[in-house]
Order: structure tokens, then C-alpha cells, then sequence
């Protein structure tokens, strides 16, 4: 069933000692008479290849000289009977009704559209056009230009021709002109050339397009994708969005579009079935690999917990296997996750805040604004927010000198009695030296009784070495004590181990030893050692909190080359609680930045209630680093912006001063 050459990927198999006549007979059977066996019918179609029912439908005529489809239609009901009765189809036919279905009646499922036309391949949609032919005597095109527009419509008919360059032999040179058309067509031009994102995006292989994407990220510091976000408006947008994501990865794609389908509260059953029978036989393991690695959950499991009955059955049954029992890895995950290493290591990003210090900067004016707002009766908030979220850190250490100097009285403490609750505690941070900061917030995580972990370790993994020689100085002044020796009290075994190492800002600086990362490499994929002085834990400590950030991105490559697993997954199948925990952080600390914070800020600010002691923590201590960046990386990856779910989630003169902060919508 696998092309030839090629692994089989799909859930579902040939069957065994197949014999339609007597699958046409049981299935007769499971619906003669009251009521049907609707377990018979699942159990029975699941676990038949789509050519088998092809072939159990003609028996089932031949025998009884009645249709298949539409006796299943009349005995089942609801969204089972739409699963089981898509199974019966061919894909092509299949693909046909679900895109007749999009565009029939008033509205278009744009959706459907974008997921069938971006995810297949040349010879599936030459296949889809004659089955759309064959069974509605219309042309799939005309009906398609009939009920799309714009930029939108033509992108869809150039998908529509199945024309797509399959060559695998890449042009360096068509690469770096294709990667510099891009960007002069969307970042470097006034308005966009949208026909030269189609002609390129539409036309090129997908082995020529992933080199390109490659190459525009080094000409212009951002994916792909944040360009079209930036370029391109509403279902073109989403179009384009969909046919990059299936260049990079139709796997990834697939598992992203069953995420959505089914997190939050409903399902979008059409989504699931569509995608559940479509793939069934083509790359379902890589999905659900892909899916267990970007989603820390199954896609077993998932489907389990949000759908319920012989509907539920049935798609475990396409799904073939719960990841999170098996805890198999599977290549597709590793192909992924090496390509992420891949960006990481060759991406030039300019990191990039959202404070700037003021131009025509007056602290002395500064200081007396301030003043004025809190002098007499009530406290003029929206004022103090204004100058205090628009000055650079240093201008605001200026503006405490000016204040003191001119009225002889501590700004700090005066802040401190005229504002309260959220948006005192975001003030006052912003007054304090970044070292200051971070000191006091790891300072509140050790003092008391608990010990805030997620704390200690957003702080000391992500920090650089002169942060961190900044923040002990900032730690020994502001409480006398050495922010070594607290860590060590407030803390135990290799968790500690792992904090002191990182206390000591002793990470090494310079660039990738390629023989050096081959044998780290090597001692974090040893399992094998029973040695407790050369624990596992001690391997990944020796190497994760000392090397480089460029050596480790190697180390990371050749971890997946030796094992096939990406190092997240090792540290999470291999280690728990705040070990594993502090290792993760470090390793997406290297591998996106900004991604790791922009995924910290959503957590904060999802489901019921807000975290705001992070959601402050974080805003203060990146925004004049890389909260630009953290904004790009958020829309990236939750399909909405920072500034949006601030809006959404906070109020009041809090909410006011966190979107001064977050510098602008995206």
C-alpha cells in the first residue's frame, strides 16, 4: 500500500484473508431486521483498507442488489453515520463531496477548502477533479471561481491545476532569488505584490520551497509566516498560512487542525472525521507522533476525553494506537524537530524591545509630572502610566535622582502609597534596575514557607552570564546574603545542583565544537550507565547549564541523529518534577526565546483566572529585550495577538499600563 520505496505511515491496513462477499454478508446482516449492530459495522469497516470497501460495496450489490452507502445511511445516525459512510468512499470521492459540501448552499466553508487544496499532492487533485466531474457533472474549477474572490480565488485555482514542481534537485541560486522576490514583494514594498507570493508559494516543489523559507528567515530575521501575517489579510492569509505549513510539514499541519478541532469546549466533528478518514491510510502515525510531541498528550487520549459512544470507537479505531502508551517516536516527529534545531542555528534574529528610551528626554520634567499626579486629593494614574511605560529602565533610574533632587522626597515610597494592587506591584518593578528586579522576584520565591520553583527556574534558565553576575551583586546588596547560599537552603538534590550551577554564570560563550557536540551528545543519549556519580541527571547538568547556546543547538542536532528523539522528549520521558522542569526550560531557553516566554504569557492568561504575578514578571523583565519578538512568536503560535488576550484578560489602569508595555496589535 506504501508507495514503492516508501515505509507505509497509515493507522489503517490491508486486511488479512480479506473476502468481500462475506463482509458484504455480515454487514447485511448487523442491519437486517430492528435496530443494527452498529458494533458489528465499526469494528468490521475500521479495520478494512479503503480499496477493500470499494470492493465489499460491489459485493453487497452483487448479493443483494441494494446500495451499501445508502442502507448505512438509513440504519445509522448522526456523526457516527457520517464517519462510517466518508470511510466507503474512495478519497478522491470523498475529497469531492466534502468540497461540494463547502461551497453548496449560502456560505463557503473557506476551511474545507484551504485544508483539501494546500495538503495534497498533484496526482490527489487531478484524482479529485475527476471524481468531482464524475459524480456532480460540474467542473470543480468554475464552481470554485464561482464562489471564492480576490487573491484568494486565484491562489485556489492555481492549487486547483495539481502543477506543482516535483523535481527534487534545488537550484542554490533560483533559492536565494526566490527568498529575495519574497521579501521584496511583502516586507520591502509599499503594498504587496500578492502575484508573486502565489506564482512562487503556488508553483515550486515543496523540497525547493522549505530551502527557501530557510534562506528568507537569514535575509530577514522573521519566518515566513510573520510576513504573511504582516502582508496578507483574511482567507488568502489563511490559504498561504496553511500551503507553508504543509510544505514544512503535512504531518504537523494535520496534527495542528485535529488540536483545534477538538480543544476548548465543543468539537468541530466535521474537521475530525474529514481529517481522521483522509489520513487514515496515508501518515496517520506521523501525525500522531507529531501530535503527542507538540501537544504533550496523545491523539488517543484526545479523542477519548472529547467525543463519546460507537463514534468514539471508531475514530480510536482509525487512530490505531494510544502514543502515550506506547511511547514510541516515530521519524516524522525527529525529521520535525531536527528542522527546528536547524532554524534555530541559522536564524540571525535582532532581538528587539518594545521600550525605547524617549526622545527630548527630561527627567526633571518627568519627575514633576509625577509629582503632580499624586500630589493633593486622588491619584491621576493614567499620568504616572504615560511617563513611566514610555521610558527606557535607565531614565527611569534618571527620574528617581530628579524627584528626590526637586522635592526632596523618595518616589518609590510615594508610588507606593498612592497606588495599590496590580498596577502597584507593575509600577514599582518598572522603577527597579532589571538586576533589582529579578533579585526581589527570586528573593519572594525562596522566602517563607514554599518555595516557588517555576520562578527560580524561568529566571535562572533563561538568563545570560552578565544578568546573572548583575542579579548576585543585586541580591548580596538588597538582602546581605549571597543568592548561592539561598538557593542551596531553599532547595535539594540535583534541582539544586542544577540552580547553584546556573548561579555561577559561568556558561561558556563561544561557538560550536561539531567534535565536542558529538560526543555531548553521545553522554546524554547513554542510558546505559548505572554509575550514580555519572547519573543521567549529572550528564545533562555537566552540559546543559555550561555550554554555549550555538553548541548546544548542535549538541540538540546530533542528540536526534543518534537516538531519533528530540532532547524535550527524552527529558520528559526520563526525568519528573523540577529537574525535568528546569532542563526543558534551558533547552527551549536555546532553542526560541522568545517562544518560551510568549508561551509562559498565554499560559498565565488562558482558562479561568490570571496568573498576573508572571504575567508582570514577564513584561517588566522583556520589554526592552525582546517583547517585539515575543509578540511575533505569540501570534505564531496561538493564532492571536498578546495585546488581544491583555485586553481580554485584564482591566482597568493595570490593563492600560500592560498595553503601553506590549507596544502595539498585531
Amino acid at each position: 500500500m506504501a508507495p514503492k520505496g516508501k515505509v507505509y505511515r497509515g493507522s489503517v491496513k490491508d486486511f488479512p484473508g480479506f473476502d468481500a462477499s462475506q463482509d458484504a454478508e455480515a454487514l447485511y446482516n448487523a442491519m437486517k431486521g430492528f435496530g443494527s449492530d452498529k458494533e458489528a459495522i465499526l469494528d468490521l469497516i475500521t479495520s478494512r483498507s479503503n480499496k477493500q470497501r470499494v470492493e465489499i460495496c460491489q459485493a453487497y450489490k452483487s448479493l443483494y442488489g441494494k446500495d451499501l452507502i445508502a442502507d448505512l445511511k438509513y440504519e445509522l445516525t448522526g456523526k457516527f453515520e457520517r464517519l462510517i459512510v466518508s470511510l466507503m468512499r474512495p478519497p478522491a470521492y470523498s475529497d469531492a463531496k466534502e468540497i461540494k459540501d463547502a461551497i453548496a448552499g449560502i456560505g463557503t466553508d473557506e476551511k474545507c477548502l484551504i485544508e483539501i487544496l494546500a495538503s495534497r499532492t498533484n496526482q490527489e487533485i487531478h484524482n479529485l477533479v475527476a471524481a468531482y466531474k464524475d459524480a456532480y457533472e460540474r467542473d470543480l474549477e468554475a464552481d470554485v471561481v464561482g464562489d471564492t474572490s480576490g487573491h484568494f480565488k486565484k491562489m485556489l485555482v492555481v492549487l486547483l491545476q495539481g502543477t506543482r514542481e516535483e523535481d527534487d534537485v534545488v537550484s542554490e541560486d533560483l533559492v536565494e532569488q526566490d527568498a529575495k522576490d519574497l521579501l521584496e514583494a511583502g516586507e520591502l514594498k509599499w503594498g504587496t505584490d500578492e502575484a508573486q507570493f502565489i506564482y512562487i508559494l503556488g508553483r515550486r516543489s515543496k523540497q525547493h520551497l522549505r530551502l527557501v523559507f530557510d534562506e528568507y528567515l537569514k535575509i530577514s530575521g522573521k519566518p515566513i509566516e510573520r510576513s504573511i501575517r504582516a502582508e496578507l489579510s483574511g482567507d488568502f492569509e489563511k490559504l498561504m498560512l496553511a500551503v507553508v505549513k504543509c510544505v514544512r510539514s503535512t504531518a504537523e499541519y494535520f496534527a495542528e487542525r485535529l488540536y483545534k478541532a477538538m480543544k476548548g469546549l465543543g468539537t468541530r466533528d466535521n474537521t475530525l472525521i474529514r481529517i481522521m478518514v483522509s489520513r487514515s491510510e496515508i501518515d496517520m502515525l506521523d501525525i500522531r507522533e507529531v501530535f503527542r510531541t507538540k501537544y504533550d498528550k496523545s491523539l488517543y487520549n484526545m479523542i477519548k476525553e472529547d467525543t463519546s459512544g460507537e463514534y468514539k470507537k471508531a475514530l480510536l479505531k482509525l487512530c490505531g494506537g494510544d502514543d502515550d502508551a506506547a511511547g514510541e517516536f516515530f521519524p516524522e516527529a525527529a525529521q520535525v524537530a531536527y528542522r527546528m534545531w536547524e532554524l534555530s542555528a541559522v536564524a540571525k534574529v535582532e532581538l528587539r524591545g518594545t521600550v525605547q528610551p524617549a526622545g527630548s528626554f527630561n527627567d526633571d520634567g518627568d519627575a514633576q509630572v509625577l509629582r503632580k499626579a499624586m500630589k493633593g486629593l486622588g491619584t491621576d494614574e493614567a499620568a504616572i502610566i504615560d511617563v513611566l511605560t514610555q521610558r527606557s529602565n535607565a531614565q527611569r533610574q534618571q527620574i528617581l535622582k530628579a524627584y528626590k533632587a526637586h522635592y526632596g522626597r523618595d518616589l518609590m515610597a510615594d508610588l507606593k502609597s498612592e497606588l495599590s494592587g496590580s498596577l502597584a506591584k507593575l509600577i514599582l518593578g518598572l522603577m527597579l534596575t532589571p538586576a533589582q528586579y529579578d533579585a526581589k522576584q527570586l528573593r519572594k520565591a525562596v522566602e517563607g514557607a514554599g518555595t516557588d520553583e517555576s520562578v527560580l527556574i524561568e529566571i535562572m534558565a533563561t538568563r545570560n552570564n552578565q544578568e546573572i553576575a548583575a542579579i548576585n551583586d543585586a541580591y548580596q546588596e538588597a538582602y546581605h546574603k549571597r543568592l548561592e547560599d539561598d538557593l542551596s537552603s531553599d532547595t535539594s538534590g540535583h534541582f539544586k545542583r542544577i540552580l547553584v550551577s546556573l548561579a555561577l554564570g559561568n556558561r561558556d560563550e563561544g561557538p560550536e565544537n561539531l567534535t565536542q557536540a558529538h560526543e555531548d551528545a553521545k553522554k546524554l543519549a547513554d542510558v546505559s550507565s548505572n554509575d550514580s556519580s555519572d547519573s543521567l541527571e549529572t550528564r545533562f547538568l555537566s552540559i546543559l547549564c555550561t555550554r554555549s547556546y550555538p553548541h548546544l543547538r548542535r549538541v540538540f542536532q546530533e542528540f536526534i541523529k543518534m537516538t531519533n528523539h528530540d532532547v524535550e522528549h527524552a527529558i520528559r520521558k526520563r526525568m519528573s518534577g523540577d529537574v525535568r522542569d528546569a532542563f526543558l526550560a534551558i533547552v527551549r531557553s536555546v532553542k526560541n526565546k522568545p517562544a518560551f516566554f510568549a508561551d509562559k504569557l498565554y499560559k498565565s492568561m488562558k482558562g479561568a483566572g490570571t496568573d498576573e504575578r508572571t504575567l508582570t514578571r514577564i513584561m517588566i523583565s522583556r520589554s526592552e529585550i525582546d517583547l517585539l519578538n515575543i509578540r511575533g512568536e505569540f501570534v505564531d503560535l496561538f493564532d492571536k495577538s498578546l495585546h488581544h488576550m491583555i485586553e481580554k484578560d485584564t482591566s482597568g489602569d493595570y490593563c492600560k499600563a500592560l498595553l503601553a508595555l506590549c507596544g502595539g496589535e498585531d
